[in-house]
């Protein structure tokens, strides 16, 4: 990603810069392919206040915010969640909507893998009327090699509570879970 960084009564220095240009920068790890667009980026200065505002031209995407604090560095912190939340926004809607037409890529969204689909205890029409536990939707999909630390972003984008993905290090399948109280769990087979 570039980077167009212009303050209106405020020096941009090198420390601005590369505060910002690291800030912003992360919300590349959001997209699978590297961002080639300008970050245009106004910083200004009014009876002490600091205000940023961002603006990330996309393919299919225009990415913008804007944010007034006290601190610079504060209002660059908040200026990034605001991004992010949008982000996180716009990747729900395009996973919802590729599921909806069933055009999702494999790796876009979390259910069951293959393999615990296969081993999952297949009831026969008898026993179905008699259980009480009654599936009643199947999903099938490939998984993608990735560390836990990815797989809770990925989790995290989608809205769900757990996400089933094959450890890189490892190659064992995993799962990662939200906890009641915000943390996060691993599953991980022996």
């Amino acid at each position: 990603m570039k980077y167009n960084i212009r303050g209106e009564n405020v020096e941009t220095t090198e420390a601005i810069k590369d505060y910002i240009e690291k800030k912003v920068g992360k919300l590349e790890r959001y997209f699978d392919s590297p961002v080639d667009s300008e970050a245009h980026v106004n910083l200004s200065v009014h009876n002490n206040e600091s205000k940023i505002e961002v603006t990330i031209p996309m393919k299919n995407l225009l990415l913008r915010a804007e944010e007034s604090h006290d601190d610079l560095y504060a209002a660059i912190d908040l200026v990034v969640t605001k991004l992010e939340r949008q982000v996180k926004k716009h990747k729900t809607k395009v996973n919802r909507r590729s599921r909806q037409s069933g055009d999702a890529p494999k790796h876009a969204f979390a259910a069951m893998e293959n393999e615990s689909a296969a081993s999952a205890v297949v009831a026969t029409e008898e026993e179905e009327d008699l259980s009480p536990f009654e599936i009643v939707r199947n999903k099938r999909f490939d998984l993608k090699p990735m560390d836990s630390e990815e797989a809770i972003l990925q989790m995290d984008m989608l809205g769900h509570s757990f996400f089933v993905y094959t450890n890189s290090v490892s190659g064992d399948t995993n799962v990662v879970y939200k906890r009641r109280d915000g943390k996060y769990g691993l599953i991980e087979p022996n």
